[in-house]
């Protein structure tokens, strides 16, 4: 799990609490029920109604894994393919069908399968890039759901201010009551802002990284499985692929980078 999403939520909203602190005011005051209702609620309505049920359906979904989500290891990905290839050249194509058996990821499975039984290279790379294609559109529409909801949310804030400011003018002949009012009338727009920027923008930019790594993965596994389909040397495939990846992704700490433990590995093979 990458905690980014969790530690930058409560910082965000750990910032507001400081400020209303340090005001002297009370957070109490920031929790009233109606204009909140209003923000939440009149938000997640408009949003649905711009999307197909299912679409907003799908969107929820994939909130919790915008918190549990993990960025994938490119690394891990070249390992397993540079011994995918070492296996294709010691014992044939056919020795991939028991890998596919044992992959617990379905896109790398269904590629093994794929090649195991001879399918033909070009085949399987429109079926493999229609694959990715359509998880791609597939995370972009949960994302920009939650995109959507960030723009819609500060106008309902206004919304919800405008009425209660309605109210308090219908009230103008108590002078005594319209300063909490009127500050009550603006905790709807406060809280338009705050979703907006504290919850529903995060979680779209969430859902869309973590989609991009995901895509570059998949395209990672795409490229070094056609590879080892047209009997590439293992390691000239892990230099292939880890060209592939940002510096960030290909473990240059000595974790199995270039220079790390998973490169020498290789080469220890190739120079047996």
């Amino acid at each position: 799990m990458d905690p980014s999403l969790v530690i930058g939520l409560v910082l965000a909203f750990g910032s507001v609490f400081a400020v209303v602190t340090l005001e002297g005011a009370h957070i109490g005051s920031l929790f009233l029920p109606p204009p909140m209702i209003l923000v939440f609620g009149a938000t997640l309505a408009v949003g649905i109604a711009g999307n197909t049920l299912k679409d907003s359906l799908r969107a929820f979904k994939a909130v919790p894994k915008a918190f549990t989500g993990k960025a994938p290891a490119p690394q891990e990905s070249i390992e397993q393919i540079v011994h995918l290839a070492e296996k294709a050249r010691a014992e044939g194509l056919l020795a991939l069908e028991a890998e596919a058996s044992d992959s617990k990821d379905p896109f790398l499975a269904q590629a093994l399968q794929n090649v195991a039984d001879g399918t033909d290279p070009e085949e399987l790379r429109i079926l493999m890039e229609d694959q990715i294609g359509t998880r791609a559109r597939s995370d972009h529409a949960d994302s920009k759901f939650f995109a959507a909801l960030g723009g819609y949310a500060p106008t309902m804030g206004i919304v919800g201010t405008v009425v209660s400011l309605t109210h308090v003018l219908e009230n103008l002949s108590n002078p005594d009551e319209l300063g909490p009012m009127i500050a009550s009338a603006f905790v709807a727009t406060l809280w338009g802002l705050l979703s907006a920027n504290f919850i529903w923008l995060p979680l779209s930019a969430r859902i869309a990284r973590l989609s991009e790594l995901e895509v570059e993965r998949m395209t990672l596994v795409m490229e070094g499985v056609l590879a080892v389909q047209s009997g590439a040397q293992p390691l000239l495939l892990a230099d292939r692929l880890r060209a592939m990846v940002p510096e960030r992704g290909t473990g240059k700490d000595g974790k199995g980078g270039k220079g790390g433990k998973g490169a020498k590995d290789v080469k220890d093979k190739e120079a047996a």
